[in-house]
């Protein structure tokens, strides 16, 4: 039988716990926001410069603490070919990112969406310390592969 102490120690503990989960969970937001500022969007930007020289239209979009994606268009065109989406789960306690492929084959084709963990699973402090380059060869690698699958099919 569990004596009165326990159970407020029991109690004291799990409110020192759920203190430090909220915690977290404020400092992931905060770490998100950091990598969103100054990773992603430079290596969006880098991107986006580059593919001006083929007449691709893109656009950088991002939801505070929440999520950032580079959308891509068709050549010469205003329909969206390829999207790459950056996401920080709801209530994560940790920076353990998932990424959002959605894009379309054909200007008129159904929109297609591929859902995995960003980066092969980075978390954490590698994520705020992956470099612009890293960043920027993945979202060329996703966008190549997509489009070259859309050829091929």
């Amino acid at each position: 039988m569990m004596k009165k102490e326990d159970w407020k120690d029991d109690l004291a503990s799990y409110f020192e716990e759920y203190r430090i989960l909220e915690e977290s969970k404020v400092e992931t937001l905060e770490n998100f926001e950091h990598f969103a500022e100054f990773v992603a969007e430079p290596a969006f930007e880098s991107v986006q410069e580059e593919l001006k020289t083929y007449k691709v239209k893109s656009r950088i979009k991002k939801l505070k603490a929440k999520w950032i994606s580079f959308q891509i268009y068709f050549p010469k065109s205003n329909v969206e070919n390829f999207e790459y989406i950056i996401i920080l789960p709801k209530n994560a306690v940790e920076l353990s990112l998932v990424l959002v492929i959605k894009g379309r084959k054909m200007k008129k084709g159904m929109v297609q969406s591929e859902e995995k963990p960003f980066m092969a699973g980075l978390k954490g402090e590698k994520v705020l310390k992956l470099k612009k380059e890293d960043l920027i060869a993945d979202v060329v690698e996703h966008y190549r592969n997509f489009n070259f699958s859309a050829f091929s099919r």
